[in-house]
């Protein structure tokens, strides 16, 4: 990305630029009116082991949480624009996909949520629950797209060094959406799905590097 060519560059920031668009488009199309639906379901199933709710809360993993959202504005330094192209069908399609998901097979968080009385993280954790509803968790969206945009970056990385710095990232960020209780492990699980069965079906058409 650093070495290249101006026009190049240029092609990779419009596409970058448009399918974020097309990207915010469909979340905010369909994950606030999958709250909105599935708040008004009157029953919710329960999948989570008894033993899940053993999870520690872990107040500090926030900013592990948090961190999907720096990983947006990775991959325009990192991969050219076919890969761009195929990692923004990606996004909508597993947006599109979960949100399906969601009504399909409303789920309840069986953690109790409590927001942090002392430190910084209070107010985090008090937006965070302001704006979303312990219903839409399976598929886990910010495993979806934090697998995603990790595994693209991996796949145009050729640094075994890189390599193991995006599988690390996402490793923790699975964590952390069960350690801020966000999340249950077979949220994780089918969120990783979701993203592992895109990268094979819809792949970049051409590479331009």
């Amino acid at each position: 990305m650093w070495d290249m060519p101006l026009e190049k560059s240029t092609n990779v920031w419009k596409t970058y630029a448009f399918w974020a668009v097309w990207v915010g488009v469909a979340f905010f199309s369909v994950y606030p009116t999958c709250n909105w639906l599935t708040s008004l379901r009157g029953e919710y199933f329960n999948l989570y082991l008894p033993v899940e709710l053993g999870v520690p809360f872990v107040p500090q993993f926030m900013l592990a949480y948090l961190s999907m959202y720096v990983l947006f504005a990775l991959p325009p330094f990192f991969l050219n624009v076919a890969e761009l192209t195929a990692l923004g069908k990606q996004l909508i399609a597993g947006t599109i996909i979960s949100g399906l998901v969601f009504i399909l097979l409303p789920a309840k968080l069986g953690f109790v949520r409590a927001v942090p009385e002392d430190g910084i993280f209070g107010p985090l954790y008090a937006n965070l629950f302001s704006i979303d509803m312990p219903h839409n968790m399976v598929p886990s969206l910010h495993v979806v797209f934090s697998a995603l945009i990790l595994l693209a970056l991996s796949g145009a990385s050729k640094s075994r060094l890189n390599n193991v710095l995006w599988y690390g990232w996402l490793l923790v960020i699975c964590a952390s959406t069960l350690l801020v209780h966000q999340h249950h492990l077979i949220d994780v699980i089918a969120g990783l799905a979701v993203a592992f069965l895109l990268r094979k079906r819809i792949k970049e058409r051409e590479r331009d590097d």
